[in-house]
């Protein structure tokens, strides 16, 4: 796996350099992605806000994801891993939004998802949304790969 802090810094490098902010939505990655991308110098150039959004009433009270979205696409789907990364952009008024909802572990989801499995989407000028499945049980290893994708995701995003 890829150094997650030197991921950040080339996607903070891109967020600089194009001028454009970014806001996180996250779940099973525990406030990991938010962490790392704060962790490189700068970051208050780039980093709008962001939350960890764990539960639904939390997604409600603090990004204000609409109710239609959360019963149109379940938790840990590519659908309201996007819905997540809109709402968050909204809310905090950022040019692009992350969101990320899984299963860390070690034990999976009440939807039938196994351990190390994440969903993950980018909104912003552009949308992308991935499925990530580590077949891990380790609930901090499967932190810092949600992170690592959703980085990966990001820089994707920001390349084109």
């Amino acid at each position: 796996m890829s150094d997650i802090g030197t991921m950040a810094e080339k996607v903070g490098a891109l967020l600089k350099a194009r001028g454009e902010t970014i806001a996180v939505a996250e779940s099973s990655a525990g406030g990991l992605i938010s962490a790392t991308l704060l962790a490189v110098p700068g970051a208050s150039a780039y980093f709008k806000g962001g939350g960890t959004v764990y539960t639904s009433n939390a997604k409600r009270i603090l990004i204000d994801i609409p109710t239609t979205d959360m019963e149109a696409n379940r938790a840990a789907t590519q659908g309201h891993a996007l819905d997540l990364a809109r709402a968050v952009r909204a809310r905090l008024d950022a040019d692009w939004g992350i969101g990320e909802t899984g299963a860390a572990g070690p034990i999976g989801n009440r939807y039938g998802d196994p351990a190390g499995h994440s969903a993950l989407g980018v909104s912003g000028p552009k949308e992308l949304a991935i499925v990530t499945a580590t077949g891990r049980q380790d609930r901090y290893e499967n932190m810092l790969a949600f992170t690592a994708a959703a980085l990966e995701l990001l820089e994707l995003c920001l390349q084109d």
